[in-house]
Protein backbone atom coordinates (compact mmCIF):
# COMPACT_ATOMS: atom_id res chain seq x y z
CA UNK A 1 0.00 0.00 0.00
CA UNK A 2 1.14 3.59 -0.87
CA UNK A 3 2.94 5.74 1.77
CA UNK A 4 0.67 8.63 3.61
CA UNK A 5 3.67 10.49 2.65
CA UNK A 6 3.25 9.52 -1.25
CA UNK A 7 -0.35 10.16 -1.22
CA UNK A 8 -0.55 13.70 0.12
CA UNK A 9 2.27 15.07 -2.03
CA UNK A 10 1.07 13.52 -5.22
CA UNK A 11 -2.48 14.65 -3.89
CA UNK A 12 -0.98 18.54 -3.51
CA UNK A 13 0.95 18.55 -6.58
CA UNK A 14 -2.21 17.54 -8.99
CA UNK A 15 -4.25 20.31 -6.64
CA UNK A 16 -1.35 22.51 -7.70
CA UNK A 17 -1.59 21.91 -11.21
CA UNK A 18 -5.24 22.04 -11.34
CA UNK A 19 -5.65 25.43 -9.72
CA UNK A 20 -2.47 27.13 -11.16
CA UNK A 21 -0.51 26.84 -8.43
CA UNK A 22 2.59 25.53 -9.47
CA UNK A 23 4.84 27.80 -7.75
CA UNK A 24 3.41 26.52 -4.85
CA UNK A 25 3.95 22.75 -5.71
CA UNK A 26 7.42 23.99 -6.77
CA UNK A 27 8.12 25.70 -3.31
CA UNK A 28 6.82 22.85 -1.12
CA UNK A 29 6.99 19.90 -2.75
CA UNK A 30 9.91 19.69 -4.56
CA UNK A 31 14.13 18.89 -3.52
CA UNK A 32 16.64 21.77 -4.28
CA UNK A 33 17.97 19.40 -6.38
CA UNK A 34 15.41 17.97 -7.96
CA UNK A 35 15.72 16.70 -11.61
CA UNK A 36 13.68 17.46 -14.58
CA UNK A 37 13.80 15.47 -17.77
CA UNK A 38 11.63 15.98 -20.92
CA UNK A 39 10.41 13.46 -24.00
CA UNK A 40 12.77 15.27 -26.20
CA UNK A 41 14.48 18.19 -26.34
CA UNK A 42 12.13 20.89 -27.64
CA UNK A 43 14.05 24.66 -27.02
CA UNK A 44 17.66 23.21 -28.07
CA UNK A 45 18.49 23.40 -24.04
CA UNK A 46 18.63 19.94 -23.59
CA UNK A 47 16.42 17.29 -22.21
CA UNK A 48 17.43 17.80 -18.40
CA UNK A 49 17.61 20.59 -16.27
CA UNK A 50 19.14 20.34 -12.59
CA UNK A 51 17.75 22.29 -9.53
CA UNK A 52 14.87 23.71 -8.19
CA UNK A 53 15.72 27.04 -9.96
CA UNK A 54 16.43 25.28 -13.48
CA UNK A 55 12.36 23.60 -12.93
CA UNK A 56 11.36 26.74 -12.00
CA UNK A 57 12.83 28.41 -15.78
CA UNK A 58 11.12 25.42 -17.80
CA UNK A 59 8.01 26.71 -16.44
CA UNK A 60 8.80 30.52 -17.38
CA UNK A 61 10.16 29.67 -20.35
CA UNK A 62 6.35 27.46 -21.34
CA UNK A 63 4.85 30.41 -19.83
CA UNK A 64 6.40 33.01 -22.44
CA UNK A 65 6.27 30.95 -25.29
CA UNK A 66 3.01 29.13 -25.17
CA UNK A 67 -0.94 30.73 -24.11
CA UNK A 68 -2.74 27.94 -23.22
CA UNK A 69 -6.62 27.66 -23.65
CA UNK A 70 -7.39 24.66 -21.12
CA UNK A 71 -5.67 21.81 -19.57
CA UNK A 72 -6.40 19.04 -17.81
CA UNK A 73 -4.82 16.99 -15.26
CA UNK A 74 -5.95 13.55 -14.22
CA UNK A 75 -4.48 11.24 -11.64
CA UNK A 76 -2.51 10.62 -9.40
CA UNK A 77 -1.45 7.14 -10.12
CA UNK A 78 0.50 5.78 -7.40
CA UNK A 79 3.14 2.96 -7.70
CA UNK A 80 4.54 1.28 -4.83
CA UNK A 81 5.82 3.84 -1.67
CA UNK A 82 7.92 6.68 -3.91
CA UNK A 83 6.65 7.08 -7.51
CA UNK A 84 3.48 8.37 -9.00
CA UNK A 85 2.25 9.43 -12.42
CA UNK A 86 0.06 12.25 -13.42
CA UNK A 87 -1.48 12.70 -17.29
CA UNK A 88 -1.69 15.85 -18.50
CA UNK A 89 -3.47 17.48 -21.25
CA UNK A 90 -3.24 20.78 -22.64
CA UNK A 91 -4.61 23.01 -25.90
CA UNK A 92 -2.07 25.58 -26.20
CA UNK A 93 -0.94 27.93 -28.69
CA UNK A 94 2.60 28.56 -29.63
CA UNK A 95 2.47 32.19 -29.59
CA UNK A 96 5.96 33.28 -32.08
CA UNK A 97 4.26 30.84 -34.50
CA UNK A 98 0.43 31.05 -34.20
CA UNK A 99 -0.08 27.24 -34.04
CA UNK A 100 -2.47 25.60 -31.86
CA UNK A 101 -2.21 22.34 -30.48
CA UNK A 102 -3.63 19.81 -28.30
CA UNK A 103 -0.51 17.37 -26.26
CA UNK A 104 -0.76 14.88 -23.84
CA UNK A 105 2.14 13.63 -21.41
CA UNK A 106 2.61 11.22 -18.48
CA UNK A 107 4.65 12.75 -15.69
CA UNK A 108 6.11 9.99 -13.36
CA UNK A 109 7.54 11.65 -10.06
CA UNK A 110 9.55 10.01 -8.00
CA UNK A 111 10.43 10.76 -4.25
CA UNK A 112 13.68 11.02 -2.17
CA UNK A 113 13.86 9.81 1.14
CA UNK A 114 13.08 13.12 2.68
CA UNK A 115 9.21 12.65 1.26
CA UNK A 116 9.99 15.37 -1.66
CA UNK A 117 9.99 15.09 -5.53
CA UNK A 118 13.64 14.69 -6.39
CA UNK A 119 12.77 13.44 -10.30
CA UNK A 120 9.96 13.96 -13.04
CA UNK A 121 10.10 12.76 -16.06
CA UNK A 122 7.70 13.52 -18.85
CA UNK A 123 6.77 10.91 -21.79
CA UNK A 124 4.66 11.81 -25.06
CA UNK A 125 3.49 10.16 -27.44
CA UNK A 126 4.79 10.17 -31.00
Amino acid sequence: MPSDTLKSVASQLVENCRTGNEEKGLKELYAEDAVSVEAADVDGSGRQVSGLDGIRGKHAWWDEHFEVHSSNVDGPYLHGDDQFSVVFEVDATDKARGARFQMKEVAVYTLNAAGKIAREAFFMRT
